[in-house]
């Protein structure tokens, strides 16, 4: 599975790819509001993301649009900013035919805000190239959203839809929402920056080292 983060902070993109691990990132308006971002510096900023990814790993970028030909038009500005922009779009009518035009000139299309299996199909079928079911918005309002995931990614790996499509688990609350994900399959994680900090840490791990550096260090006075 690759980890994405899902983040508008340029900082945060910057110390995870030192990790070695970054496979991409995901933003979207709430995201870039966040970090206090601005109307007029938006793509320039979408640019700057792309630059740290060293214009190879994917970079998802959302159209705000509500018609077609607005989405299809967001998409093609989005695209020319860098060749690993992916478009964001979100799972409705007006939004799969947007994919399907945008599929159809070759710009990658990651549909987000999916909740069901029929949504996830037709996602594919129109041409995205990444689905995003969430999961942690299902949780909040006390539905189960892991077996949603799974469901969806059974779905989909049903069936052959004639380019690739991968499985980006999103909304990520905790690591043991990343841990679950990947036990059933999906393609890839996205994950805010703490909740990926805590995929890293555990106690053991903690501990662990605690006692190998306090044996260490009667080595050093016994020498």
């Amino acid at each position: 599975m690759k980890f994405f983060l899902d983040t508008a902070n340029l900082d945060e993109i910057r110390e995870v790819a030192s990790w070695g691990v970054l496979g991409g990132v995901t933003t979207n308006p709430s995201l870039y509001c966040r970090i206090g971002g601005k109307l007029e510096d938006f793509e320039a900023h979408i640019g700057r993301i792309c630059e740290i990814c060293d214009y190879e790993l994917p970079v998802s970028a959302e159209s705000v649009s509500m018609t077609r030909d607005e989405i299809v038009a967001d998409g093609i500005r989005l695209a020319a900013i860098a060749p690993n922009v992916v478009v964001k779009i979100p799972t409705m009518i007006e939004g799969l035919a947007a994919t399907r035009e945008l599929a159809k000139r070759g710009i990658k299309v990651n549909m987000t805000l999916c909740f069901t299996v029929p949504q996830a199909i037709m996602a594919a079928r129109a041409g995205a190239a990444y689905i995003s079911p969430f999961v942690g918005r299902f949780d909040d309002i006390s539905e189960d959203g892991l077996s949603q995931l799974a469901q969806v990614v059974e779905a989909v790996n049903n069936y052959d839809y004639g380019h690739p499509v991968e499985i980006i688990a999103a909304s990520v609350r905790s690591a043991n929402h990343v841990a679950q994900a990947a036990l059933m399959g999906a393609d890839i994680a996205t994950v805010p920056y703490g909740v990926l900090k805590k995929c890293v840490e555990h106690p053991l791990t903690d501990r662990g080292l605690a006692s190998f550096l306090a044996d260490w260090e009667k080595v050093k006075a016994n020498a």
